[in-house]
């Protein structure tokens, strides 16, 4: 008998749409992943099979395992000055050896000495600033933003960069392809046309594919003569000078001078190599930087789906692990993974002073009210928790026991840990690490500790709801 052809459809769709479920699942078993990610995964396959399908091909792959972004094989041509001494030789405590060996195993870090390091607790001070070093470049520019607003601020780099190009200066810009989509063709043109190169990182397109979607650039750079980088949590926007719905926006910005200028030119001359696919080897963007003997030491960690370990997350987490007094927390988003918990809960059991400072209102409210799910477990190990008022909490900035902090674009989520290309440095300076303790103590008076007897009485509803946006955690 013959079949219809609309039968016929129907049963090669739900042949094909079975095959490819089975395959996807066998594919997630293999990577070996968290048993309850695996398990979400298959349930979702098996119970929304079409739909399923699609959000596993926006978000469920795990590219660290496939390396199907690469590694990118161009060489880390930075000088690494310092990879083989000895930390012990050049006076850093006992408690910093463990964390360095780790950046410099997980990540091929090195150990860079840092001249001089400075650092903006808000957008005024830290554009100022930045402006101020470009307008000084002599050689070159180059530039990293996740966003670039054509707003006033994004008009006054766009101008200066123009003038800087039309002077003979080399600039390069990065932007991230979904948080630039508001730069519109006329902006971009007006500096092609005038030599500065200009590369979106992973664009959306068919020619390239939708799978990668999920993988954002979320890093912020700005280097300039290989000589003076700047990195943080600010993006170029005139939230940070004027506000928005939220308030003025707070963040911590760190310009650096000195050999770990190289670490920040490295990081981005392979984002480069990655964009543009031309590697640059022109030792001039490496230039000769005296040694001072400063007593500063940093190392410059990038952490993506490019990288073969969570490398700012472990991290943060031996910071967490080695501290003896203190730990103090900024984050704007706090979703963390099951080790990042188990760290901050066994700090405080122990009875050290951990402090997690979080915005009171957010821009995302689905990530708050994930958030949120977290903290009544934490506050009953002891973990002190403050919610900052009226302006946005934007700072991603750790300091632990006057000794080890860290700056940069990572947020406490999952999403900053393991899918988007994060950097942070890590800063071994008692100097700064008690600079950033008194921000931190100021940031205190803008903000109200959450106690556990109160939070415990929320609504059930709330709770709940709270519950199921933790859920999607891993994709907020």
């Amino acid at each position: 008998m013959d079949w219809p052809i609309s039968d016929i459809i129907y049963w090669v769709a739900v042949i094909f749409i079975v095959y490819t479920i089975v395959s996807v699942i066998g594919v997630i078993l293999l990577e070996n992943r968290n048993p309850l990610n695996s398990i979400s995964w298959i349930i979702i396959l098996i119970m929304l099979p079409v739909a399923g399908l699609i959000l596993y091909f926006f978000l469920g792959q795990n590219f660290r395992r496939k390396k199907i972004i690469s590694k990118r094989s161009i060489k880390r041509i930075a000088i690494e000055a310092l990879m083989d001494t000895k930390y012990d030789d050049i006076g850093l405590p006992d408690e910093t050896q463990k964390i360095i060996r780790l950046l410099s195993n997980n990540s091929k870090s090195p150990l860079y000495e840092i001249t001089q390091i400075k650092l903006y607790d808000n957008g005024r001070d830290t554009f100022e600033a930045m402006l101020a070093d470009i307008r000084e470049a002599k050689n070159h520019i180059h530039i990293e933003f996740y966003i670039i607003e054509n707003d006033v601020i994004g008009n006054a780099l766009r101008e200066l960069l123009i003038q800087k190009a039309q002077e003979g200066v080399r600039i390069r810009v990065i932007y991230d392809y979904l948080g630039g989509l508001k730069l519109n063709k006329k902006f971009l043109h007006s500096m092609t046309k005038v030599g500065i190169y200009i590369q979106p990182f992973l664009p959306a397109h068919p020619s390239i594919g939708f799978s990668k979607i999920n993988y954002r650039n979320h890093r912020k750079l700005v280097i300039i003569d290989g000589k003076i980088g700047y990195t943080g949590g600010i993006n170029v926007a005139s939230r940070y000078l004027e506000g928005n719905q939220l308030g003025l926006w707070r963040d911590t910005q760190v310009r650096l001078e000195g050999p770990v200028v190289y670490g920040m030119q490295n990081a981005f001359l392979i984002d480069w190599y990655f964009v543009d696919n031309k590697p640059i080897t022109d030792q001039k963007y490496y230039p000769e930087i005296a040694k001072k003997d400063t007593g500063k030491y940093g190392q410059v960690v990038t952490s993506g789906p490019d990288t073969d370990w969570e490398n700012i997350m472990q991290g943060i987490v031996t910071m967490i692990n080695d501290a003896k007094k203190y730990i103090y927390i900024h984050t704007p988003y706090f979703l963390p993974t099951e080790s990042i918990c188990m760290a901050l809960e066994t700090a405080a059991l122990c009875g050290i002073d951990v402090r997690l400072m979080l915005p009171e209102k957010s821009d995302t409210k689905l990530v708050a009210q994930a958030s949120h799910s977290y903290l009544e477990h934490l506050m009953e190990a002891g973990v002190r928790v403050f919610f900052y008022q009226h302006n946005f909490l934007h700072s991603k900035a750790i300091v632990v026991d006057d000794m080890i902090s860290t700056i940069g674009t990572a947020n406490m989520d999952i999403r900053s840990y393991e899918q988007n290309f994060e950097l942070n440095v890590f800063l071994y300076d008692q100097r700064t690490a008690t600079q950033l303790t008194k921000l931190f103590k100021k940031d205190l008076r803008m903000c109200r500790e959450i106690h556990l007897n109160s939070w415990k009485k929320r609504k059930k509803s709330k709770k709940m709801v709270e519950s199921l946006a933790r859920l999607f955690s891993p994709i907020l």
